[in-house]
C-alpha cells in the first residue's frame, strides 16, 4: 500500500507542481485583467476564477512545459510574464477611462463624480463607460477569449523565460499609444462639441456683451452633453469592443 502511494506521489509530483506555475502565471494576469480583476471584486472570487482559468489552461500549458527546470527563477518568469499580460489588456480599461475624463473636461462635466472601484474617483462620464464596457465584453464572451489569449501566450511568451526588457518597452509603449490614442478618439464627439459651443459662446459675447452667457450656456451645455452621450455611447462601446476582440483574436501579433 505504501508503495502504491509512493509511486502515485512520484506521478503526481512534476504534475502538481507544473499546475503551480501555471497558477502562476494565470494568477498574475488575473490581478490586472478586465473584468475579472477589477478591485471590486472580492478577493475569494478571484481566486476561484484564477484557478478555474489554471484548469483550463493547465492541459495545454503541460505539453509545453518539457525538460524545463521549476525554480525560483521559473517562478519569478511565470509571474513576471502574467503581470505583462495582464498589464496589456488593462491598456483598453485605461482608453476608457481617459476618454471619459476628456469628455467630462470638454463639456464641463468634470466635477461630476460618479464613483470609481479604485481609490481615485472619476467623472460620471468615464465610470459609466468603464462599467458599460466591462458589461458589454463579458455579454460577447470576455472569458472565452481570455482563456484562449492565457494559452496562445505560451507561444509568444514560453514557460520559465523572461520577457526581454526590449520586447516590454517596444510593446508597452505601442499599446500606451494606442490607448491614448483610442481614448481622444472615443471622446471626439465631445471635444468637436464643445470647441463649436465655446466659439457660439464667444460670438454671443462679442455681440451682446451685457448677457450673461455663462449662465444661459452652462444649462446648455450639459444638456447637449447628456443628449450626445445618449447618442454615442453604443458606437463608443461597440468601437472599443471592437479593439479588445482584434487583439484578443491575435495577442502575438504585435510579439
Amino acid at each position: 500500500m505504501i508503495d502504491a502511494i509512493d509511486l502515485l506521489q512520484t506521478a503526481l509530483d512534476p504534475i502538481l507542481r507544473t499546475g503551480f506555475f501555471v497558477f502562476l502565471r494565470v494568477g498574475a494576469a488575473m490581478a490586472l485583467l478586465p473584468a475579472f480583476g477589477e478591485q471590486s471584486v472580492p478577493v475569494r472570487v478571484r481566486l476561484g476564477i484564477g484557478l478555474a482559468f489554471t484548469a483550463i489552461v493547465f492541459p495545454q500549458a503541460l505539453a509545453l512545459v518539457g525538460d524545463t527546470p521549476l525554480g525560483p527563477a521559473t517562478a519569478g518568469a511565470e509571474i513576471g510574464a502574467g503581470l505583462f499580460l495582464g498589464i496589456l489588456l488593462r491598456f483598453f480599461v485605461f482608453a476608457l477611462q481617459m476618454a471619459g475624463s476628456i469628455a467630462a473636461q470638454s463639456t464641463s462635466l468634470s466635477q461630476i463624480f460618479g464613483g470609481s472601484a479604485g481609490s481615485d474617483p472619476q467623472p460620471a462620464i468615464g465610470h459609466l463607460l468603464t462599467i458599460g464596457g466591462l458589461a458589454l465584453a463579458v455579454m460577447l464572451g470576455l472569458h472565452v477569449r481570455l482563456a484562449a489569449y492565457l494559452i496562445d501566450s505560451y507561444s509568444f511568451l514560453p514557460f520559465g523565460r523572461v520577457p526581454s526588457p526590449e520586447l516590454v518597452a517596444e510593446l508597452g509603449l505601442e499599446r500606451i499609444g494606442r490607448a491614448f490614442a483610442q481614448a481622444f478618439s472615443l471622446s471626439a464627439p465631445f471635444v468637436v462639441a464643445a470647441l463649436i459651443y465655446n466659439i457660439m459662446l464667444g460670438v454671443i459675447n462679442r455681440a451682446m456683451p451685457q448677457l450673461m452667457v455663462s449662465f444661459v450656456g452652462a444649462p446648455a451645455i450639459t444638456l447637449g452633453a447628456l443628449a450626445l452621450l445618449a447618442i454615442a455611447i453604443p458606437l463608443m462601446l461597440g468601437l472599443w469592443a471592437d479593439g479588445l476582440n482584434a487583439f484578443l483574436t491575435d495577442p502575438g501579433g504585435g510579439f
